[in-house]
């Protein structure tokens, strides 16, 4: 796919130039990003409802309020984190001034699933930036409402060799995976988790897979079952409820 081709060598060349590196940079892109999102929340509930019938209420807690949280979070500490870090030597190198630095790996690509399709994007896509990285969103093509919403944010906000968002099919995806990033984050089921990864492993890309997480809940012996049970069948069943 010559268009990925193209859009990843735009984006490494751009990461040469030092400029994502910038903590500054950052911030900006950072701040950019919260503003963005708290203008066109509307059009975002609107396409959540549209694509997976998410009330108001659902949209905001589990989509669009986490990455607001997420995004002030790291402006609060994006500085801290950054500096370099003075570390003990070990006892066979006294004398020595051990340091770590925190550096960005270059061009990475996010793997969005349907379920939580502007969550999903937005939060890795705040770690890439915080690290200093450019970055690439395929989105999924399940949820196509969501995505034209998500393209047109980053389309405004960002040049397309710092962050770009490709949608399509699985085929766009394929041909994504074809190309040399420097890190690779996927959301999704374990199946398509074993494809990512060996399409890394032939690059040698470091890769994030979040693969279909589970949430265990015990009960204790002395719990309140009616409470317990309430607040179970809340957390499981709430949100579903309001789609049916």
């Amino acid at each position: 796919m010559k268009d990925a081709h193209d859009l990843v060598r735009k984006q490494k060349d751009f990461f040469l130039t030092g400029k994502t590196k910038n903590i500054e940079y950052r911030i900006k892109a950072l701040q950019d990003l919260k503003e963005s999102i708290k203008e066109n929340e509307s059009k975002i509930t609107d396409a959540l409802k549209k694509d997976l019938n998410k009330s108001d209420f659902e949209a905001y807690t589990t989509e669009i309020g986490y990455v607001l949280k997420e995004i002030r979070f790291f402006l609060k500490n994006l500085r801290s984190w950054a500096k370099p870090k003075r570390v003990k030597s070990s006892w066979f190198q006294i004398g020595s001034v051990n340091t770590v630095y925190s550096d960005p790996y270059g061009t990475a690509l996010i793997l969005s699933p349907w379920n939580y399709p502007f969550q999903l994007a937005i939060a890795p896509l705040i770690g890439a930036i915080g690290a200093g990285n450019c970055a690439v969103i395929k989105p999924s093509e399940m949820s196509l409402k969501t995505s034209e919403v998500l393209e047109d944010i980053i389309k405004k906000l960002y040049p397309e060799e710092y962050i770009a968002v490709v949608p399509g099919d699985i085929d766009t995806g394929q041909d994504l995976l074809e190309e040399p990033f420097d890190k690779i984050f996927f959301t999704g089921s374990e199946r398509v988790g074993k494809i990512v990864m060996e399409k890394a492993a032939r690059h040698l890309t470091p890769v994030t897979l979040e693969l279909g997480g589970k949430s265990p809940c015990i009960v204790h012996e002395d719990a309140k079952i009616r409470l317990a049970a309430k607040r179970i069948v809340w957390g499981s069943l709430s949100m579903q409820v309001k789609h049916a």
